[in-house]
């Protein structure tokens, strides 16, 4: 196999490598089988470029427009021309799936299901870093740079799985990359002419360059060097990277405050980010409000309901939004004969607190709130439009306080079907255990609301179950399965099994997900954390409407309608309660006094909603967002290694070989002592040009410390350097190469730890790349300074005057 050969199957093998981190964030892993043809194709692709010949960027473009096809056959077909050319229905679907992927990263938790979306996002970016990788290593000959993809692709999975990518990932990327290093180092070897890593020659052989059998100790030691810097930033950069698995309760990015959050918000993932906010070292406040409610214990402030069962997990359905009333709708369900109260809240959200959904209680009748909000009616949730988030709102709400009694939700009547056929749905995949479970429990119940009060007992206090937030998250009905077997959970685990229990018993149930209502502080305000964050089931009966339970142990309180003990009252006015000590808001919503509480529950007084209503305008993470990401985090990684990639790459041509002429003989000698001299420069031995080359050569001996080998070394070269430039025929000298590595290595060696990695890292004769731009700006001014000249003696000669002659 040949050198470039070899180096082809170590890219190939190098990427799939480090794709294998990604394996964790789906399930099934089958999109790995996909990826690693595409890149085998690619990879052959790019072998026959090169082999016959064409130019490198030629090779590239077409290694990009076979990726472009069979991207277009396995994602597109049905869009293509012929079922295979792309057109533009194909990039439109190609924006419709990444942009379908951007949702579901940031919905599902990990391991993530495998859609068309998310497998599009994981195919096409190994597919991008495989053909970067081949392109960087093997068409451009330049294996050190093709490390920052493969780094990259590494640092995105930790990124997105949270940092707690497994040990094993990591082992398999780095290993990629070094093997890469070794084949490049072994195919510079096989080069003719190249005497990069060479051992000294035998005696006898000519100095032809044939001879490649010497020790690869040299590029064997750079590699180590290379790919030890570079384990070593992955191993920082996934901690510094910001999670890619915010979700409704909390932001990421940039933001006031210690360490916790604070950017912004740009999909719904609760199951993630209640547990990160569960988990916190430290609380912090996320929101604070004042109401005149007689008691706070029921004031939970929803956010969102979840009502979308798959299989793989809960989510919220895409629903048509509106813009906001004066006065919200009645809540769908609620009869005249339940005791309501009405009461006003006043709500501020901290400044760093972000995101697109406004948490207030439940079920709202008015909001006032400035911005741009819009109103989504089956939920009755409030979502920002054109980036509008929650940060730093005040915003007031007046909602109702529904009092059922135990004999009214027992004796509710039967749902409308269409309600029951979508709240009911559950996948086909549901284990038969957990409907065997449901029925267990509720077993003898008269009714569906003595079933849901057993279901929410069963979980909170008969069942045996533990409260714990370090248990993994899920939703799907492999971790419903685990948590009714295994009896540890959160309240995710809580909130959506009861659900699904439900549903398997033919009640309604969605899940809910907001705060539980805090804690009082001494001014009469309640201050809510992001320890609050919490999820519960809500249960519909006809005639109350979605209904409140808690089956979570030790989180929240459960609603009095669902303890035996509570008094069950009569319907009573709705008026307004006397103040507490909270004391009233300190700014009330205005109200409308033409509106009596009887018609505002029946929703008499706000308008229905518009035909001509729009989707929720928040898309989740784009596409846009992950490759930004990526970009920045490419940049950061590049910047800090510019220093030590130049370096390296003229090292490489100067040690190189450039053919067998008197002239490249010579710059060969020139480079090699170029070299040496760059690298005692590196380690702070200061150029001297008014030196010869034998004192320069004394100098390094002496102040680097040099004996031995490294010091013959350095005068050998110096010897060489004055042939080429002084001798009338000078001799070939063979092994420089060697002469100046063996220098480099006995600078190293006596160079203290810190010494040597500045030269590594920072080297200080990189500043020649500076000397050089700055020359090329003075012969750039030069030139165009000359040319305006020109252009004005042209100028003047245009227009001069035409001298009169005599005749």
């Amino acid at each position: 196999m040949s050198g470039r050969a070899r180096l082809a199957l170590c890219a190939f093998a190098a990427t799939m490598m480090a794709a294998s981190a990604l394996l964790p964030l789906v399930d099934p892993a089958t999109w790995i089988i996909q990826a690693a043809f595409m890149v085998a194709v690619l990879t052959g692709v790019g072998a026959l470029g090169r082999r016959v010949p064409l130019a490198r960027t030629l090779t590239v473009a077409l290694q990009a427009a076979a990726g472009l096809l069979m991207l277009t056959v396995v994602f597109a077909s049905e869009q293509a021309l012929f079922g295979l050319l792309p057109g533009p229905d194909v990039f439109l679907r190609f924006g419709e799936l990444l942009t379908q992927g951007g949702e579901e990263v940031a919905r599902y938790s990990v391991p993530a299901p495998s859609t068309n979306g998310i497998r599009l996002m994981l195919v096409g970016g190994v597919l991008v870093i495989g053909l970067a990788v081949d392109a960087l290593a093997v068409t451009f000959r330049s294996a050190a740079p093709a490390g920052l993809p493969l780094l990259a692709l590494y640092s995105v999975a930790a990124g997105l799985s949270g940092g707690d990518a497994s040990w094993l990932w990591f082992l398999l990327a780095a290993t990629g990359y070094l093997l890469l290093l070794l084949a490049e180092g072994r195919d510079r070897l096989s080069q003719w002419g190249r005497v990069f890593g060479g051992a000294a020659r035998a005696p006898g052989r000519t100095a032809s360059g044939m001879d490649t059998g010497g020790s690869t100790a040299a590029p064997i030691r750079s590699g180590h060097r290379i790919g030890v810097m570079a384990l070593g930033i992955a191993l920082v950069v996934p901690a510094a990277l910001p999670s890619l698995n915010g979700g409704l309760l909390n932001g990421t990015g940039a933001g006031s405050g210690s360490g916790l959050g604070g950017g912004t918000i740009s999909a719904v993932n609760p199951l993630v980010s209640l547990q990160d906010n569960l988990n916190q070292p430290e609380d912090r406040e996320a929101l604070r409000y004042r109401t005149n409610a007689e008691s706070t214990q029921n004031l939970y402030l929803r956010i969102m309901a979840l009502d979308d069962f798959d299989g793989t997990s809960w989510r919220f359905s895409q629903r048509s939004v509106e813009d906001v009333p004066n006065r919200l709708p009645g809540p769908p369900g609620l009869s005249g004969d339940v005791s309501v109260t009405e009461i006003k809240t006043s709500i501020s959200a901290a400044g760093w607190y972000r995101q697109n959904y406004l948490p207030m209680p439940y079920p709202a009748s008015e909001v006032d709130i400035e911005g741009r909000w819009r109103f989504e009616p089956s939920g009755r949730t409030l979502v920002g439009d054109r980036g509008e988030t929650t940060r730093g709102a005040q915003y007031q709400v007046t909602s109702l306080l529904v009092e059922p009694t135990r004999e009214q939700l027992a004796t509710a009547p039967k749902p409308p079907a269409s309600l029951v056929r979508e709240y009911t749905k559950v996948p086909e995949v549901l284990p038969e255990e957990v409907e065997a479970t449901a029925r267990e429990v509720t077993e003898g119940a008269a009714n569906d609301y003595e079933r849901a009060v057993r279901l929410q007992d069963w979980f909170a206090v008969d069942g045996g179950f533990t409260y714990d937030t370090q248990v993994a998250s899920g939703t799907g009905v492999s971790a419903i399965s685990r948590f009714l077997r295994e009896k540890e959970g959160f309240c995710v685990h809580f909130s959506f099994s009861m659900a699904a229990m439900a549903r398997t018993l033919g009640i309604p149930a969605r899940v809910a997900v907001g705060f539980t209502p805090g804690t009082p502080q001494s001014d009469g305000t309640m201050s809510v954390g992001l320890r609050d964050a919490h999820a519960w089931p809500e249960l519909y009966f006809e005639g109350v409407g979605w209904t409140r339970f808690e089956p979570t142990p030790s989180r929240g309180s459960a609603p009095d309608y669902t303890i035996p003990e509570a008094p069950s009252g009569d319907a009573s006015d709705p008026a307004e309660p006397e103040a507490s000590t909270s004391s009233a808001p300190t700014s009330q919503p205005s109200t409308s006094d033409s509106c009596p509480p009887e018609a505002a529950r029946s929703g008499e007084c706000g308008p229905t909603a518009s035909a001509g209503a729009l989707p929720p305008t928040d898309s989740g993470t784009s596409a846009g967002t992950v490759t930004a990401i990526t970009l920045g985090v490419l940049a950061v990684l590049l910047l800090p290694l510019l220093p030590l990639l130049w370096r390296t790459r003229v090292r490489a041509r100067r040690l190189g070989s450039g053919g067998r002429s008197p002239a490249d003989a010579t710059a060969r000698v020139l480079g090699a002592w170029r070299e040496i001299v760059d690298t005692a420069w590196d380690y702070g031995i200061r150029p001297d040009e008014s030196r010869t080359p034998r004192g320069t050569a004394a100098r390094i001996v002496r102040l680097g410390r040099l004996e031995g080998d490294a010091a013959d070394s350095v005068h050998r070269v110096a010897r060489a350097v004055e042939q080429v430039l002084y001798a009338p025929e000078p001799r070939p000298v063979t092994g420089l190469a060697d002469d100046a590595q063996r220098v480099r290595a006995g600078l190293g060696g006596s160079a203290g730890r810190w010494t040597g990695q500045r030269a590594l890292f920072l080297p200080r004769s990189s500043v020649r790349v500076m000397w050089g731009l700055a020359e090329r700006w003075a012969a750039v001014s030069d030139r165009w300074g000359a040319r305006r000249q020109e252009l004005g003696r042209r100028w003047a000669a245009l227009f001069r005057r035409p001298s009169r002659q005599r005749g």
